[in-house]
């Protein structure tokens, strides 16, 4: 009997070590149809790309075989080595991408530019992620980068660039691989036209769009045996043609036929490398969606799977070719054995359009970033699974991509065209990479002595790829460049506007000296209910508050200065999401609250924000009064410290009792309370409403005769003030470029930014608010 607790323990653990193999292989087998669907249809066009036009001279079985030594020693260094063993490593909370990267460094070297930070920021949990040992005094490095501030917004620009690329990347990928797998059909049927290729290619890529509302929970799961059957395939064809064909192709492993590829191409076998690049795209989508499933999946499929099966098939796809060198231009097609040629062209063609969806979802995983870290407007974020908090669709995005995917399909026609475009743009994210992963390495991980032979050894072998990928800017490299700087210059103007807009409500913000000298009654007419005013300022009143009294002298008996911010890290967890403290004496009834969100969080349309801000402030008001660090004379309490509320503190012992009812119970209960017209303009807007009707929540004073009576007023108050109910009160700002400035900030500012404000969603609809609470109130800003 004894024994039975060891036994009992044993158990559980082997069952919650099984629990967790079965979920990293089901996440490992969702990843294939997601992650992999690019990098594993680089076959169909690798070799066609390398040997184009003038480098088809040089053919022979030599050079083949050189050409596939380099194919097999990029995939073995790219893709492996340096994302598996390094840049996999280095997510931000199980988030990953560039911007993953650029937020380690705006925490751990303080490169970030988002201005309402504070000190409270860095003792979230989240925050310190990343450090592998203390800071040890600051280096020549990052004394030099705090010299020259200018060198941050560089680092902001370089970063904006490797997000434009991935954007670029989205728009390239799908074209590139339909229009390369149903160039198959050129091959069986030799009387297709090209407007009748053209109009397949569309047709698929729209499809493919058009699919993308499902979520990428479902897709993986419809992708993924389609990739499986696809690795399979190329693996088989690949062994097969190894055998039948040349298995002298083995000996190409050896780096030495790299050389003498080389030697015998010349200049031509430089310009060649951008078209062996192409082997490796698709890799930055390994890092990109980290945050759609787990690092050890990735690396787990990537390692098993995916190396050994483009390995064998460009091995033999090298054989096949050093028998057949006519057969260059479909040569992947041409490989394949007649008896299986439909099957695999079917699951090439399915293969292809999966291959899409990895940088598509990447892409959708960079604009929620950008967006959250203040470098892209504002756009509708929809969570896809409850599971898997990173999968997210953004339908304005999804809708851009594929008309400027069918542009360029429909533009180029050529997949060598395309792939000139496509080589540059993953290249340039690559080598962005590699810069980003050795500042990471220096300053996150310490590890300053292995920064700069990582910087050297990848650095010159992507320098190398990406020069040669620059000579065909002519020849279509010029697509993701023109696309890169668009995006680049949304992102900047968006960053800039929003900057120079938060300053001016800094520096105009309302002296609390003038509130002060008003007393509580603030010198207007307090009305029944709460006013949450909403502004980005973190510290002070805003400009709006003072604005809004001068036009219409009342305001609300209770008021709640509410800041909804991003801070640099991918996730804040609900328990430290809230900051509440107190503006001005207690007699005022006015708080301060920081909603705070990581650039992975997704504010929900829940309904329970008014109900959690409520009880935060209870909350706070109870600890005020109880807490050494908080209580003080009500001179002292003029903007004071604030203090982390955690909703789990809450449930657990909250000051008040809180009581369900359903909506028609509550309104009967507070009849009294509202007028009749509040009453039914509420009604006619909830009768419209396609949301489910909510449960409503009432507070009540719990029977306490140790509590304070000064305490216990001031809750009576905002139970009062939420019973009556709550306005959300919003600056609708103009913000224009002053008269003296510059005539490049005037069209950044005047033309730029403003046309992106008219034409994104607006902060109310962006924060979830309720529009029959909601009071707008306006204003311009000269910046």
């Amino acid at each position: 009997m004894e024994s039975e607790p060891g036994i009992s323990s044993s158990r559980s653990s082997s069952k919650f070590a099984w629990v967790n193999l079965s979920r990293t292989l089901l996440l490992a087998y969702q990843s294939v149809g997601i992650v992999y669907g690019d990098l594993s249809t680089s076959p169909l066009y690798v070799y066609t790309s390398t040997f184009k036009g003038k480098r088809e001279m040089h053919l022979n079985e030599e050079t083949i075989f050189g050409a596939f030594s380099l194919i097999f020693w990029t995939l073995t260094l790219i893709p492996l080595l340096k994302y598996v063993f390094f840049v996999l490593s280095a997510d931000d909370n199980g988030e990953g991408g560039t911007f993953a990267l650029y937020s380690l460094l705006c925490r751990h070297a303080k490169f970030s530019l988002l201005p309402n930070q504070q000190a409270a920021d860095e003792e979230l949990t989240t925050y310190k992620y990343g450090h592998r040992s203390p800071l040890t005094g600051s280096s020549p490095l990052k004394r030099f980068l705090d010299k020259h501030k200018k060198l941050r917004t560089g680092l902001l620009v370089f970063v904006l660039i490797g997000a434009g690329m991935v954007i670029g990347d989205g728009v390239l990928t799908p074209a590139i691989s339909v229009l390369s797998s149903v160039s198959g059909l050129q091959v069986a049927e030799r009387k297709l036209h090209e407007g009748e290729l053209m109009l397949i290619a569309c047709v698929i890529l729209v499809g493919l769009f058009a699919l993308q509302h499902c979520g990428t929970h479902k897709v993986a799961f419809l992708f993924a045996p389609i990739v499986f059957i696809w690795l399979f395939s190329i693996f088989g064809i690949g062994l097969y043609n190894t055998i039948y064909w040349n298995p002298k192709i083995v000996r190409a492993f050896s780096p030495h036929y790299i050389v003498k590829y080389f030697q015998e191409t010349g200049k031509d076998g430089w310009i060649s490398l951008g078209g062996i690049l192409l082997c490796t795209t698709g890799t930055e989508a390994m890092f990109a969606d980290i945050g759609h499933f787990t690092a050890f999946s990735i690396k787990l499929v990537f390692a098993c799977v995916i190396y050994p099966c483009l390995v064998v098939q460009y091995m033999g796809q090298a054989a096949f070719l050093s028998k057949n060198i006519s057969s260059i231009e479909h040569s992947f097609y041409d490989s394949i054995p007649d008896s299986v040629y439909w099957p695999v062209f079917i699951i090439a063609t399915l293969a292809a359009i999966v291959g899409s969806q990895a940088v598509i979802t990447a892409t959708f995983s960079i604009v929620k970033q950008c967006n959250a870290l203040g470098c892209f407007p504002r756009v509708k974020v929809v969570h896809t699974s409850k599971h898997i908090y990173g999968q997210i669709y953004i339908p304005e995005i999804n809708w851009i991509l594929m008309i400027l995917t069918l542009a360029v399909t429909i533009g180029f026609r050529d997949t060598t065209l395309i792939g000139n475009a496509y080589g540059l743009a993953c290249i340039s994210v690559m080598l962005i990479t590699t810069c980003l992963m050795a500042l990471v390495l220096t300053f996150v991980w310490q590890r300053g002595a292995l920064a700069i032979p990582f910087l050297l050894f990848f650095g010159v072998i992507e320098g190398v790829y990406l020069s040669s990928a620059f000579i065909k800017v002519p020849q279509g490299g010029w697509v993701p460049i023109m696309l890169s700087l668009v995006i680049v210059l949304v992102m900047y103007v968006w960053h800039y506007g929003t900057r120079k807009k938060y300053n001016f409500d800094l520096h105009n913000k309302v002296s609390l000296k003038w509130i002060l000298g008003l007393g509580p009654s603030l010198g207007i007419v307090r009305v029944p209910g709460i006013g949450l005013i909403y502004s980005e300022l973190a510290v002070g009143v805003p400009a709006i508050f003072s604005h809004f009294v001068t036009n219409l002298p009342a305001f609300h008996k209770v008021l709640v200065f509410v800041c909804v911010k991003s801070v640099p890290v991918p996730y804040v967890s609900p328990e430290e999401r809230f900051l509440i403290g107190r503006v001005c004496p207690r007699p005022y009834r006015m708080y301060r609250c920081i909603v705070r969100y990581g650039y992975k969080d997704i504010p929900k349309d829940d309904g329970e924000f008014e109900d959690l801000l409520i009880k935060s402030i209870a909350e706070f008001i109870q600890m005020e009064a109880v807490e050494p660090q908080f209580s003080g004379s009500d001179s002292s309490s003029i903007d004071g410290r604030m203090a982390v509320i955690s909703t789990r503190s809450i449930q657990s012992n909250s000051s008040l009792i809180i009581s369900e009812h359903d909506d028609l119970d509550i309104d009967e209960v507070t009849q009294s309370s509202r007028s009749l017209t509040l009453q039914s303009l509420r009604s006619v807007y909830e009768d419209e409403s396609v949301q489910i009707r909510r449960r409503r929540v009432r507070f009540q004073l719990p029977q306490s005769p140790a509590m304070d009576q000064d305490v216990k007023e001031e809750l009576l108050d905002l139970i009062e003030a939420k019973e009556v109910g709550v306005a959300y009160v919003m600056g609708h700002s103009y913000v224009k470029a002053r008269r003296s400035s510059t005539f490049l900030k005037k069209l950044s500012i005047d033309i730029g930014y403003s046309f992106l404000r008219k034409n994104c969603r607006g902060p109310s609809v962006a924060l979830n608010i309720p529009h029959i609470s909601l009071i707008e109130v306006g204003m311009i800003y000269y910046v």
